[in-house]
């Protein structure tokens, strides 16, 4: 067979891990060949592609990003791009397309996979917000990277008196804001599934200061909103996917809690700084999980699904389900963390 491999959406970290799974088993075992697209689906509509071996992905495992680079680019946004999709896997003697990507990378797939593209996808998101798979690679790692963030930023806040603010990723998910707000110790978490109300956090802050604890740690996802007609956000800029490129909720956050409590507030976007970087050991391992499962289906012959994590084992789900809605912080995780609050 001849596979093709491609990333899209935002790297995180994990992604060569599964493209090294996936050509270690694919030409040791099966014999087959891989080719990766660059770029996302960018590559897959020009053609840019390119053969992948063991020894071009033999150092890979723990670097971070991507080796076949990606992109935004949505064939389904672009003119003719499905069909410059499907005139490129022709024109490689594709048999089988294993996509790693998140909700818009996979939903892509989803569409190609009723046009009778043979689609093996592999989730990848660090906001952890894919349906069909308990985990994603690049959460912990991301998680991880924002629980070190805390702790460091525990003692300057201690030692000055201050509030400090800390913006995640999570547009429409606030599970990295959650995990590392309960794992870093933070005393107020706002996530986007639930609107917030900025004389709340206000009282939560005044709350500590009453009891001589004279500093707090604010945890924002990026995502994260004000009950309407509470605090003025601005206008994003937005995607080939329709997204709006956030940021900047954390800014407006620490303004109104210095105004309002008159304490010395100090924002930390985390940014992609979340992305970079090595992965850990568990993304490595899930990573890996993943590409060994993915190129497994496709040499079975099981299309049209995705690799997934239930409990502890690697399963397949039907693609068109994993994708057809977000998975949100469940309310019982939250409340874990509200204990905590103020």
């Amino acid at each position: 067979m001849r596979i093709g491999v491609l990333t899209g959406g935002g790297d995180a970290p994990g992604l060569n891990a599964v493209i090294r799974a996936v050509v270690r088993k694919g030409m040791d075992t099966y014999g087959h060949v891989i080719l990766g697209f660059r770029d996302g689906w960018q590559g897959a509509m020009e053609g840019t592609v390119s053969e992948l071996s063991i020894d071009n992905t033999r150092w890979i495992l723990p670097r971070g990003g991507t080796i076949l680079g990606t992109s935004r680019t949505n064939p389904y946004k672009t003119e003719n791009g499905a069909q410059a999709v499907l005139d490129t896997l022709s024109a490689n003697r594709i048999d089988a397309l294993i996509p790693i990507g998140g909700e818009d990378t996979l939903g892509v797939a989803a569409k190609l996979a009723t046009e009778g593209v043979n689609v093996v996808g592999v989730p990848k998101t660090i906001d952890n917000d894919l349906s069909g798979t308990d985990y994603t690679f690049g959460f912990d790692t991301a998680v991880q990277i924002a629980t070190d963030a805390l702790d460091r930023l525990h003692t300057t806040a201690e030692s000055h008196h201050r509030v400090m603010v800390v913006e995640v990723m999570g547009r429409h998910a606030g599970w990295i804001a959650t995990h590392c707000g309960i794992a870093g110790g933070a005393h107020v978490i706002l996530i986007p599934e639930r609107q917030f109300d900025i004389e709340r956090v206000v009282r939560h802050i005044k709350n500590r200061t009453a009891k001589g604890r004279y500093f707090s740690i604010v945890v924002v996802a990026e995502g994260a909103t004000p009950i309407e007609g509470t605090l003025v956000t601005q206008e994003n800029e937005t995607d080939a996917f329709g997204h709006a490129r956030l940021g900047g909720i954390g800014n407006l956050i620490a303004d109104e809690i210095e105004k309002r409590t008159g304490h010395e507030t100090r924002v930390t976007t985390l940014g992609h700084v979340q992305r970079g970087g090595t992965p850990t050991a568990y993304d490595r391992v899930l990573a890996t999980r993943f590409g060994i499962a993915a190129i497994d289906a496709a040499h079975d012959g099981t299309f049209g699904v995705m690799v997934a994590l239930h409990g502890t084992d690697i399963v397949t789900v039907p693609i068109a389900e994993a994708t057809a809605e977000l998975k949100t912080v469940d309310p019982k995780l939250y409340e874990v963390a509200e204990v905590f609050f103020g």
